[in-house]
Formats: structure tokens, sequence, C-alpha cells
């Protein structure tokens, strides 16, 4: 079996725990930390699926098919969604996951093949058919923010009690 020379040749340095990439002022910061641990962050995600599934709307008006909409999507990242393009892979599959499931379709993972072929079959459907749908997932996604992370407020120091020195 091959070695995967390519693997080699993109790994990183190791990063400690919690530490944040350099920031860039090519786009939007990224997690901080481990982007599924960062509450902030997965809130800005949430926010960039529904941003991509509003733009696949827009671009259905042009009689372009939802696959041909979504297609591509993600390099609208760091203009039109606010977060690092590497990310905007996510949102897409997370989009095209959430307009399967709003066709009624199984879905599961947004990485399972059951959105491949949930796709498919949208596919086949008559655009404005299609187009309905999206906006469907649309509304439905808007419903599922995420709550915004809340700063936990600094313990307090212990009262001492009266009649007690220390």
């Amino acid at each position: 079996m091959p070695k995967h020379h390519w693997l080699n040749a993109r790994r990183k340095p190791p990063q400690h725990p919690g530490s944040r990439p350099p920031a860039t002022t090519d786009g939007p910061a990224g997690p901080d930390g481990f982007w599924l641990t960062d509450t902030a962050f997965l809130a800005r995600l949430h926010t960039a699926t529904l941003a991509l599934i509003d733009i696949a709307d827009n671009v259905m008006e042009d009689d372009f098919t939802l696959t041909e909409a979504l297609a591509g999507a993600r390099h609208q990242a760091t203009d039109l969604l606010g977060i690092p393009i590497d990310y905007g892979l996510l949102a897409e599959a997370e989009a095209a996951a959430q307009i399967v499931a709003a066709a009624g379709l199984p879905a599961g993972s947004p990485f399972a093949p059951a959105v491949a072929h949930g796709l498919a079959r949208i596919d086949a459907m008559p655009v404005e058919r299609q187009q309905q749908l999206v906006r469907a997932a649309g509304r439905r996604f808007a419903l599922t923010a995420p709550p915004h992370p809340r700063p936990t407020p600094p313990a307090s120091p212990p009262k001492s009690k009266p009649g007690r020195s220390r």
C-alpha cells in the first residue's frame, strides 16, 4: 500500500490545546481552540449556514438547480459568511443536510451518503419545488439557533462568618 506523501506535506506543527492560530488580516478569525468546543464559533457557523441557505435561494432565482447553487458556495465563506474559508465546507454540508431533511428525506450526518442521495432526488424535481425546499430549510434552521454563549461570572470569595476571625 503506497504511503500518502500528501499527508506529511500538509501536516502542521502541533499546537498547544486551547491555543489560537496566529491572526491574519486575510479574513475572519477562526475558532478559539478546538472549533467544536468554541460556542461562539459554533454560533458563527450556524449563522454562516443560514446565510448559505439564503445565498442558494437567491442563486436559484436565476434557474440554477439546488446542487448548482450549493456547489462552491463555501468559497464565499470569508466575504459573505464571516468564517474562514477552511470552515465554509462545514456550512455547505450542513446546509445540504438541512435542505434534504426539509424535503422529508433521511439526512442524518451532513457527511452521510443519504445526503448525496437526497440531493440527487431533489435535483430531479422542478427548480420551483427545489427552491421551496430551500426556503423551508432556511425557516426551519433559523428556529434552531444556538443560544449565545454567556460569560460565566467569576466565583465570589467565601464569606467569613460573624464572630470568627482568621
